[in-house]
């Protein structure tokens, strides 16, 4: 009898090599976490690749103060069911301490201050790779990266300098202060995520689940209602039925209309959609070479 691979089994089987990779030429891994649907797979990765034994990395978030409650009450769920290491990295005790400055406005976000707080995270916590759910389909800055991606003493990232990968060999030799961004899900699409958490029934948040809230129309999408948002003159709240395709700040995350209530109706609409995934997020409209600009001073 035959034995053949289904894609979504090949992806799965090359994301689980390149977390055992890690494991082995690192010596203090970490997951980051964002509670979005792509962390919530790298988690169910590295939970398949390490079984039974428990998850030998600890998850880190970096807590913007801006996030949404669902997200919030989803990831320690999960730290709880699983029994891994939480840690928080707070934007919030940046701005305290007078590390970044926050914006102001009413398109104004924390979504850049991540940086300063995950670069420094990073270094208090001595860690030498951080594993991402980044995918090369995302966004054009991302499809430059590879799976190991290299980090300067000051955690920026050069594009112009990166590694070969010939064969499946990652090259993570690194100098004192140095570390690696990983992202073991880089040749997914967003079609391969949803189909994988349909067909291993992985948990996600409500809010990729379509359901009614209170939203106002900015930035071509409809961006929820709540405390971080200073409405305008011109800003008229409604309910509308809507989902989030990817998750962020609450204050730079626009949801569109969608009656896709479950998993299986959430893969027919992205096999229907014409929009980018990350069409409706806010920091990616500051400018063409947006996220480019914030991944070379350090961003995810």
């Amino acid at each position: 009898m035959r034995y053949t691979l289904t894609h979504l089994k090949e992806l799965e089987a090359e994301a689980i090599f390149v977390m055992r990779e890690v494991y082995a030429q690192f010596e203090n891994p970490a997951i980051l976490f964002s509670g979005g649907k792509d962390s919530i797979v790298l988690v169910h990765l590295a939970k398949k690749a390490f079984w039974p034994a428990k998850i030998p990395f600890p998850l880190v978030h970096i807590d913007t103060g801006h996030n949404f409650p669902e997200t919030m009450e989803f990831r320690d769920n999960l730290v709880k069911d699983l029994g891994v290491k939480l840690i928080v990295g707070s934007v919030q005790q940046s701005i305290d301490d007078g590390k970044v400055r926050e914006e102001s406005g009413k398109n104004a976000s924390r979504n850049a201050l991540q940086t300063t707080t995950l670069l420094d995270t990073i270094e208090s916590n001595n860690f030498d790779a951080c594993m991402g759910g980044a995918r090369r389909d995302e966004e054009k800055a991302r499809a430059k990266e590879r799976f190991f991606s290299h980090r300067d003493d000051f955690g920026q990232w050069d594009p112009k300098n990166q590694r070969p990968e010939l064969w499946n060999l990652f090259n993570g030799r690194k100098n004192m202060g140095e570390h690696f961004r990983v992202f073991p899900i880089s040749n997914w699409t967003e079609m391969d995520v949803w189909q994988y958490i349909l067909h291993e029934n992985i948990a996600i948040p409500s809010l990729y689940i379509a359901h009614e809230r209170e939203v106002i129309w900015r930035n071509n999408s409809w961006l929820p209602v709540s405390e971080h948002i200073e409405l305008g003159p011109n800003d008229k709240p409604e309910m509308k039925q809507i989902r989030f395709r990817t998750l962020g700040d609450i204050t730079i995350t626009g949801g569109v209309e969608s009656d896709a209530d479950d998993l299986a109706k959430i893969v027919e609409e992205v096999a229907a959609a014409r929009q980018t995934e990350r069409g409706n997020r806010a920091d990616d409209k500051r400018g063409e070479t947006a996220m480019e600009d914030r991944k070379k001073q350090g961003y995810f």
